[in-house]
């Protein structure tokens, strides 16, 4: 099996604060810290929101060991040429740290109010595939050449390439369908997450959240499975990762509490579908020890990346969850 490890999500909205994050989650194990390919923050349009790619380079610069996922990266509003020269140069700067996160682009508004097309869902993730080999030609051949639906390249010399050979691991964010068809051609990593319904992720979408259950987590999986023997793979190739918001308290009737709190806000049928959703960590730090166990076990997830809520939940999870699961650096 592999070795089990984590992945934070840094503020985005203030370098200094998302800089003082980096370095301290470095210091603690993290493997990864992640920030989202959004101009518009999927909190708020009016929230502040770094770039993703110039704010994860300033923070290569600053660290030794962090590798920097962007998660996930929208291929429809970047152009995947120019984006395969991003991507090496980040692997360059960094020394071959960067794991490339991708995805299909979902949110319409800022499309909108930047002037970039918005294609039909299966456009975009066509657009993805399309992407994809765009980026593997430049990472990979001496005259990169490329012709496609949606991108073509002709003698797209791209030097310096990226430090990681053949290129950085691709990591593919979702759960639907056609995204899975593509994960099992393409990812070396898959981040299972709620697929998107109406432009929405699941913290616009809370009901995406409440419905992707256990069982729907397993049968993904299972399609992710058969999808990449179909296509040649070793389905154990694909790393499977998860994305989960963690809350927790060290008091019982307070984690107790928040979890009813969070049955209420999100529309989960009771306080067991919220602690036992794929998307949430959430509860004592033995109640989330004891689930994340049970997940690593049931769905041979490898990577977790956490979105923490709170000063107090990220000591308990850096202290009291990490140690049980990851080898001393």
């Amino acid at each position: 099996m592999r070795e089990i490890k984590f992945g934070l999500y840094l503020p985005t909205g203030d370098f200094a604060r998302a800089r003082r994050v980096a370095e301290r989650a470095e210091k603690q194990g993290f493997y990864s810290v992640s920030i989202n390919d959004h101009l518009y923050s999927p909190m708020g349009e009016r929230d502040p929101q770094l770039e993703c790619f110039s704010t994860l380079s300033a923070i290569a610069a600053i660290t030794t060991r962090l590798r920097l996922a962007p998660a996930v990266v929208a291929m429809s509003f970047r152009n995947p040429a120019l984006l395969a020269k991003t991507a090496s140069t980040l692997d360059c700067i960094s020394n071959g740290r960067l794991i490339l996160g991708l995805g299909s682009g979902w949110q319409r508004t800022e499309y909108d109010a930047h002037g970039f097309p918005y294609p039909s869902t299966t456009e975009r993730l066509d657009q993805l595939e399309d992407g994809i080999r765009v980026l593997k030609a430049m990472w990979t051949q001496d005259e990169p050449a490329y012709q496609g639906r949606y991108f073509s390249i002709r003698n797209a010399y791209n030097h310096p390439r990226p430090v990681q050979k053949p290129y950085p691991p691709l990591m593919l964010g979702g759960s639907g369908p056609k995204l899975l068809q593509i994960a099992a051609r393409h990812a070396d990593i898959a981040l299972l997450t709620p697929p998107i319904y109406h432009d929405k992720d699941s913290v616009q979408d809370p009901a995406a959240a409440v419905k992707f259950t256990k069982k729907v987590l397993a049968r993904r999986i299972d399609q992710l499975n058969d999808l990449a023997a179909a296509a040649g793979r070793n389905p154990d190739s694909i790393e499977r990762a998860s994305l989960v918001f963690v809350r927790m308290s060290a008091d019982q009737t307070r984690s107790d509490a928040m979890v009813r709190q969070i049955a209420a806000q999100m529309g989960f049928p009771d306080d067991d579908a919220v602690r036992n959703s794929p998307a949430l960590l959430t509860g004592t730090p033995q109640q989330v020890r004891q689930e994340l166990a049970s997940r690593i076990d049931q769905f041979g997830l490898t990577y977790i990346t956490a979105a923490i809520f709170g000063q107090d939940a990220y000591e308990m999870f850096v202290g009291e969850i990490m140690p049980s699961f990851t080898r001393p650096h």
